[in-house]
């Protein structure tokens, strides 16, 4: 598998998508799909926005999807016909029930295994771990009321906790270190701070640099 998992900064990209493969250092013909379901309530939000753009200006075309609604052979048809697939932030837990309750986890998880490049951020990143569980002091769980668990994705066997340096104001230093101590005995973290990500390529897992590119 191919996974890259973002606090926030979109720096990886480029090379996770281009170097392994010797490709040209641009991303300009490369299709990818764009799950906004963690995004739905906060439509217009000034890092809805910017996160949109900033994927628009990696690639050659963005396809927009919301899983919650879209048929699963729909869903399939998509996913086979891009270069890689982006899972957007915005709220944990209503990402992961609107992956559950239309059956799309299953069909991402299928591509994914299959070779198709992922690359989450924030909530995306969360979601590809075993478990959002660790999530919930930073998102609200009750925005998944349909959720009978919090199983996710299973991609990774780590749960990331993104904004992990404090920086961002909604996600303060108190905030990150509660999440730290009520949760790392029971649950595999990895904490990455805005500029890093956590990459796995086949057997290898490491944290690199995910800077911010200058728009």
């Amino acid at each position: 598998m191919k996974i890259l998992l973002l606090s926030r900064n979109t720096g990886a990209i480029l090379p996770f998508l281009t170097e392994p493969n010797g490709a040209d250092p641009a991303l300009d013909r490369f299709r990818i799909a764009y799950v906004d379901d963690a995004q739905q309530a906060f439509t217009g939000a000034p890092f809805v926005e910017a996160e949109r753009a900033a994927i628009a200006a990696l690639a050659g075309e963005v396809v927009p999807v919301t899983v919650r609604g879209t048929e699963n052979h729909r869903f399939d048809q998509i996913l086979a016909d891009v270069d890689a697939v982006y899972v957007a932030s915005g709220s944990t837990f209503a990402l992961l029930e609107a992956l559950r309750v239309s059956g799309n986890d299953e069909v991402l998880v299928e591509h994914v295994r299959a070779g198709l490049p992922y690359i989450g951020a924030s909530a995306g990143s969360i979601v590809a771990g075993p478990d959002v569980t660790p999530a919930s002091l930073m998102d609200d769980p009750a925005d998944g009321p349909a959720l009978t668990d919090h199983t996710g994705l299973a991609l990774v066997d780590q749960t990331v906790v993104p904004h992990a340096d404090g920086l961002l104001p909604p996600y303060p230093p108190e905030l990150i270190q509660e999440t730290l101590d009520t949760y790392r005995d029971s649950y595999a973290l990895v904490p990455l701070d805005d500029d890093q990500a956590l990459a796995v390529d086949g057997g290898r897992t490491r944290v690199s640099r995910s800077d911010t590119i200058p728009g």
